[in-house]
């Protein structure tokens, strides 16, 4: 059986969840991560990557 309760039908939201939709809505390419201790968020990373256009199927490795 799951835990999960949806946000809409929780009335207050914890602070870190409001963090993490904040990182997540500016974001185009790239990681939100969510470290947990002892059952609680502790820290929240956030990867961005850039993407560059270049020629189709070009490759720097090859």
């Amino acid at each position: 059986m799951s835990s999960q309760v949806s946000a809409a039908s929780t009335p207050h939201l914890p602070d870190w969840l409001a963090i993490v939709r904040a990182k997540v809505e500016g974001l185009r390419f790239g990681v939100v991560q969510i470290v947990v201790h002892d059952g609680k968020v502790t820290q929240i990373e956030r990867t961005e990557k850039t993407r560059l256009s270049g020629p189709s199927g070009a490759s720097r490795d090859e």
